[in-house]
């Protein structure tokens, strides 16, 4: 089956690390993996597939808890929705696909997801890339009021359920354009379409346990890999927009550079979600990188 944001893809059902994962595959090349952010779903990277598919074998899944892949219930601890697990997804769907070492590219929480793949699993990722996001202890240990009031819902979505989940649910479509808010200028309709499609209940529930699990045993694993100084060996892209909060708050190629050992990066043009506002800027600099 085609999807229609993607033309010449096929869609897949792989299966993960207990779950299915869905997502949209095409091209030729070495495999280049890409992950989405929140709220979204693996729609975000429309713009750049087909020119990504001309030199690589793309592979755009939707994550554990979003988009058309298995959403379970939360653990008590979170631990069903970790970055530890949610990486574990895509390496099994990877190898479903054939795909034992590929290129790494994240948005958002696809970004942190990355991060802990490419930890946990070196031996697949030949080169990484994350959009827009600083490391997560990083963000988390340097939170400040300006931080705070732009990412407010970190800390609202973290609460425990089901406050957030019902207060979301009362008009989930008025919170998640609310969300995108200036970044929806830049959403094609047909992709906005596929966002409020699946924006469901579970993927409300699911999404918050991909942040519950961010505040706490995700966490737990960045500063065990601190404290044993393990570092990311494969190289590592940084980017992000020069309009957005992490440039404002943050300086990540420092921060990038206290967890891998060659770093490199640039703020784009561009605010938050830059696969769809600055979608050549960001083909281009992958094309650069992923060479």
């Amino acid at each position: 089956m085609t999807s229609p944001l993607f033309e010449g893809f096929r869609s897949f059902r792989a299966p993960g690390d207990g779950i299915d994962v869905a997502g949209v595959t095409g091209g030729a090349g070495p495999p280049l993996l890409l992950l989405h952010g929140y709220p979204q779903t693996h729609a975000i990277w429309h713009r750049i597939g087909a020119r990504l598919a001309k030199r690589y074998t793309v592979v755009a899944p939707d994550l554990r808890g979003y988009g058309d892949s298995g959403k379970p219930r939360g653990t008590a601890d979170h631990a069903n929705y970790s970055k530890r697990t949610m990486g574990a997804d895509m390496v099994a769907a990877m190898k479903h696909l054939g795909h034992e070492r590929f290129f790494l590219a994240g948005h958002d929480r696809g970004g942190r997801v990355a991060h802990r793949l490419a930890m946990d699993h070196p031996a697949a990722v030949t080169k990484v890339a994350v959009l827009d996001i600083a490391p997560t202890l990083a963000m988390y240990e340097q939170t400040t009021e300006a931080f705070a009031r732009a990412y407010w819902h970190w800390f609202f979505l973290i609460l425990p359920p089901p406050v957030p989940e019902k207060a979301i649910g009362a008009d989930a479509i008025y919170f998640l354009r609310a969300k995108f808010g200036a970044g929806a200028a830049f959403i094609a309709p047909e992709a906005m379409a596929e966002y409020e499609r699946c924006f469901t209940p579970e993927t409300i529930h699911g999404s918050c346990e991909d942040y519950r699990a961010a505040a706490g045993i995700d966490l737990e694993h960045d500063r065990a890999d601190r404290t044993a100084g393990r570092k990311l060996a494969c190289p590592l892209l940084a980017l992000w927009g020069a309009n957005g909060v992490v440039e404002r708050c943050f300086k990540p190629l420092d921060e990038w550079r206290k967890v891998a050992d060659d770093v490199r990066g640039r703020a784009l043009a561009g605010g938050h979600y830059l696969p769809e506002e600055r979608p050549d800027d960001v083909a281009g600099a992958f094309e650069e990188f992923f060479t």
